[in-house]
């Protein structure tokens, strides 16, 4: 076994000054690279110089040579050691992470094996055609549309039973005199006043409001704000929507 000789330390060091002198080179100015150019030539010089000595043996004792040769073998097998232990806590994670994958993979089949399963049951179950299937909702939409016009009737029927129009001329009791009004206007029901507002809602949501006027019998009006039925505009008094119950 030979140890690394002088001269090859030498040139490596002189090689790796070079490389540094011309990576600076590129980055400074005239002066400075007139100045690296000289270091250059030197550093060249030298370099052929060391390239004409024989290279020596720093000795030539067996057990010098060999506690090298020992101590070198060591630190290799040291560093080989340090190589292996990262390589295998690598692979210890790799490890982790492939029964991970594994586990979510197993999940996921059982998954997909439970829908496809609910799907067969639910073919097997409602074997019914597109048009059968569209037949039965339009069935029940008709249902539901004639629910709620017997809903809306019944409410009209309500509100005129117990909320009708005031008499025009003012007979019955004192209070009922007192809102006696003028039998020229034409007062709309309690339940059309409800139906319009409820249809503003609905047609144009960004402004619900409408606007009261001699039609709507003002008691009725207040009837709504006070029991949170209605709500009067903020800037507008003679504006009112409907309050949100949702």
């Amino acid at each position: 076994m030979q140890l690394p000789c002088q001269h090859t330390v030498s040139t490596y060091y002189i090689f790796q000054l070079q490389n540094e002198i011309i990576l600076a080179d590129t980055e400074a100015n005239d002066d400075q690279s007139n100045e690296a150019v000289n270091r250059l030539i030197a550093i060249t010089s030298e370099l052929e110089q060391w390239q004409e000595m024989e290279p020596k043996l720093l000795t030539r004792s067996p057990e010098v040579l060999l506690a090298v040769g020992k101590e070198e073998l060591q630190r290799l097998n040291n560093q080989l050691k340090m190589v292996l232990s990262c390589s295998q806590a690598k692979l210890d994670a790799q490890k982790k992470i492939l029964k991970r994958e594994q586990t979510w993979q197993a999940e996921k089949k059982e998954a997909l094996n439970a829908v496809c399963e609910k799907i067969t049951r639910l073919q097997r179950e409602n074997e019914k055609s597109e048009h059968s299937v569209l037949q039965d909702m339009k069935r029940k939409i008709n249902n539901l549309k004639d629910y709620h016009s017997s809903l809306m009737e019944m409410l009209s029927d309500m509100l005129a039973e117990h909320f009708p129009l005031p008499d025009p001329q003012g007979n019955g009791t004192k209070k009922k005199r007192a809102a006696a009004y003028d039998a020229e206007i034409n007062l709309i029901s309690l339940s059309e006043i409800i139906e319009r507002l409820t249809n503003k809602t609905l047609e144009t949501p960004h402004d619900p409001y409408v606007t009261t006027d001699d039609t709507f019998w003002p008691p009725y009006t207040e009837m709504l704000l006070r029991n949170g039925i209605a709500a009067r505009h903020p800037e507008d008094c003679n504006k009112i929507r409907l309050e949100i119950f949702f």
